[in-house]
């Protein structure tokens, strides 16, 4: 008995502790968390701002070790055996005490979890054989009632805290997930005084032209440009003048010296850049894309972190407030040189309206490839000649494409392309006709939508008419359909929208430190909790991550370390297309396996050699092989013993950029022989991916009155019939329209006799009725 008064005794001083914390709010904090608290430099007001409440829903609990083994029967030795019953009964009185739920509300439980927390515990208590000690004697002293519903609180929170380990480390979490002074992340960049030039004007201005001949008059330098097409022009360009430069992008690293020594100078993509080395010049193509949902962190990465003495920034003027204020939390000053067009560009009074209507030096430009595909069908049916640009096309094909187009001796002399043209590409383009004013997006909350695209993107891809260096001196922009002009001409006639935030991407060493406090939770959970935590200043947001844990999620499954399994989540990888997904998964197993994916395992898997495309099924297949290559040799930088043989897979990928190229030179055959293969007329479209506008009339209409309402052209067009629309736009003869006329009539005359008859029978059969009543 001596054991169990001093058990008791022992209970009965943690009963009056805890009632006496009952009284007393009890602090988040605990001892453990003795650290130094980070105060931001820049600005109290930063270190005084309420922390995010966290997102409760993304706390996933593990499930529970239980460690009573040691003292597993001497509870019910000193007692007796527990009543469930009766537990169940004290249990549920426990969780309806207003007073326990504000103490686990102030211990880190809000109602969801504490609800999470409270079915767990219960379910621990009720279905375990034998209980801990303590927790076995204090719930039989309860149910004699020799002691109080509210001491089973700390076993409560005992066991929250082990279903959710992010309770008891939550500060941590806090300090590590602190996003409010990025520019500290860059200790090498604040330790010299940068300057920064800011080359401000719209496309076709010369901006980023100047900024590039300070850039080889430099002792050292970096391109930072956002495609691959732009880091391989400036690379090309610096060795053509006698600039020796590298060129890095996340597939492929060229270095011109031939021993592998790094050049002075460096054109990469902005996700590339180091912000270690030191450069006397460096140049950040695009500015206006650090505000870009998925990739603005690697423009505010560059911005804050480049190691150079002068920072030139080419981008829209909307964006020179913008990065002026950023760069004063640096104590950096900004010197902005404005650019005027050196080409003048107008907008048309007139829409094309019919593909009979093209002219030489005309670009389509549509915002699918569904429309590349009908459109450059309907242009082939004229007897004309087009070239293909659109965004999944391998930069080979494009820049050949790009050549075919400019060649004014060769007799292809219109371009239908996506946005795609938007930059990286230098086309002699005398009128930009956009197909459509609608094109897909993916919203702040990665939802995908139409939308009506913004002034900045009109302006992007109409600059692209009347380059300075093209054949054709002055630019016209118009659109396909009549009732789509006057919403371009509002639309290009709007201030663009000023630049307001920064992007941020969590680091792999911020999800490392995660993962320490956090271990039993998944990569996507990690960086679900990491954002819902995160305080970001107003300059900045976190960017978009659903393709990051859409990989996440992928290879969830495989044996990887989080280092690796985070690298390749980061693989630019296209989620759309299957064959890329799958082939994704298979690096990842193989790589998990610790088996080198050699060039023949490569081959073997996308059944290497591969044939030209007789469909246009196969060429997207193609594409997807590419991309696929593409892969390899991004992660063979990052991982180079297990992609060893990466001059081999580009090789190939080579001699698919061929293919690839000749498909494309052929695509409308490519389109004729899908339209073949469809089982039949009406549903051809369907089949060979084909539609004529996309998206409908209907959509573009509502579009177009939300944007600008009460167009008369638009209304006007409402009420002109289908048929006719269809006849107008080309894609239906005079003649099938008769066709199909006739055929209609006949079919409604029919189903009007039909119906004649029908009703006579039933006029009949009542009448039969009505005598026999």
């Amino acid at each position: 008995m001596a054991l169990n008064r001093c058990v008791y005794l022992l209970r009965g001083r943690s009963c009056s502790l805890l009632r006496r914390a009952a009284a007393t709010p009890v602090s988040l904090s605990s001892s453990s968390s003795s650290v130094l608290r980070f105060t931001p430099p820049l600005s109290r007001s930063l270190s005084d701002r309420t922390p995010n409440a966290p997102d409760t829903s993304l706390f996933v609990p593990v499930a529970v070790r239980t460690d009573a083994a040691g003292d597993a029967a001497v509870g019910a030795e000193l007692t007796h055996p527990l009543d469930k019953g009766e537990l169940l009964k004290i249990l549920n009185k426990f969780y309806k005490r207003k007073e326990m739920q504000k103490l686990a509300a102030d211990q880190g439980l809000d109602a969801r979890l504490f609800h999470q927390a409270f079915i767990s515990f219960r379910k621990y208590v009720l279905e375990m054989n034998i209980l801990s000690a303590e927790l076995h004697i204090i719930l039989s002293d309860i149910c004699c009632g020799a002691g109080h519903i509210d001491d089973i609180f700390p076993y409560f929170m005992r066991h929250a805290k082990q279903i959710f380990p992010m309770l008891d480390c939550m500060d941590d979490l806090r300090k590590i997930s602190d996003l409010r002074v990025p520019a500290n992340w860059y200790p090498e960049a604040r330790a010299i005084q940068r300057k920064i030039i800011f080359h401000a004007g719209p496309t076709n201005s010369g901006k980023t032209y100047h900024a590039i001949q300070r850039y080889l008059e430099a002792k050292s330098g970096v391109y930072c440009g956002p495609l691959k097409l732009l880091a391989h022009e400036i690379f090309e360009k610096s060795n053509t003048a006698g600039v020796p430069c590298d060129l890095v992008t996340g597939e492929e690293r060229i270095f011109v010296d031939p021993e592998g020594r790094q050049s002075s100078h460096v054109a990469c993509t902005i996700e590339m850049c180091s912000v270690t080395t030191p450069y006397e010049v460096a140049v950040i193509d695009e500015i206006q894309m650090i505000r870009d949902p998925s990739r603005g962190w690697a423009w505010t990465r560059a911005l804050l972190g480049l190691c150079a003495e002068e920072i030139h920034v080419c981008g829209e003027a909307a964006a020179i407030n913008f990065i002026t204020e950023l760069m004063f939390t640096t104590g950096e000053e900004v010197e902005v040189h404005n650019y005027k067009r050196l080409t003048p560009f107008s907008i048309s009074d007139h829409a094309v309206e019919n593909l009979d209507n093209l002219e030489p030096g005309d670009c389509i430009v549509c915002f699918s490839k569904n429309d590349i595909y009908s459109v450059s069908r309907q242009i082939e049916i004229r007897g004309l000649e087009c070239a293909v640009i659109y965004g999944s096309l391998p930069p080979g094909t494009k820049l050949a494409q790009a050549k075919k187009f400019n060649d004014p001796d060769d007799p292809c002399k219109i371009l239908v392309a996506t946005d795609a043209i938007g930059m990286g590409l230098n086309l002699s383009i005398r009128r930009i006709i956009f197909n459509s004013l609608v094109k897909p997006n993916v919203n702040e909350k990665g939802e995908k939508e139409l939308v009506t695209i913004s002034t900045s993107q009109a302006l992007q891809i109409a600059g692209r008419a009347g380059r300075f260096s093209s054949v054709f001196k002055e630019g016209m922009v118009t659109t396909m359909h009549r009732e789509d002009l006057p919403v371009l001409k509002e639309i290009l006639s709007r201030p663009v929208d000023p630049v307001e935030t920064a992007g941020l991407h969590p680091t792999a060493e911020q999800i490392e430190m995660f993962a320490y406090h956090l271990p039993e939770a998944t990569l996507s959970n990690l960086i679900d909790i990491f954002v819902s935590l995160s305080q970001v200043d107003g300059l900045y947001f976190v960017c978009n991550i659903d393709d990051f844990k859409f990989l996440a999620d992928m290879i969830q499954h495989i044996p990887l370390n989080l280092r690796s399994r985070y690298v390749f989540c980061t693989a630019p990888i296209n989620k759309k297309q299957p064959f890329v997904c799958t082939s994704f998964l298979k690096f990842a197993r193989q790589f998990s396996r610790d088996e080198p994916l050699t060039f023949d395992w490569v081959c073997r898997h996308i059944t290497w050699p591969l044939v030209a495309p007789k469909n246009i099924k196969d060429l997207v297949h193609l594409e997807a092989v590419h991309d696929v290559l593409d892969l390899y040799l991004w992660l063979s930088y990052r991982f180079m013993d297990m992609f060893p043989d990466a001059n081999l897979v580009r090789e190939i990928q080579q001699e698919l950029d061929s293919i690839i190229q000749v498909g494309v030179r052929n695509i409308t055959r490519l389109i004729r022989a899908t339209e073949a293969q469809s089982p039949n007329s009406g549903t051809e479209s369907k089949s060979s991916g084909l539609r004529p506008q996309s998206p409908s009339l209907a959509v573009r209409r509502a579009r177009a009155s939300k944007s600008q309402a009460g167009v008369n052209d638009g209304n006007r067009a409402m009420g002109q019939s289908l048929g006719s629309r269809l006849v107008q736009d080309g894609l239906l003869t005079p003649e099938l329209l008769q066709q199909l006329q006739s055929e209609w009539s006949k079919d409604h005359n029919e189903n009007e006799n039909f119906n004649k008859g029908t009703a006579g029978t039933l006029s009949k059969k009542k009448k039969k009725k009505k005598k026999k009543k």
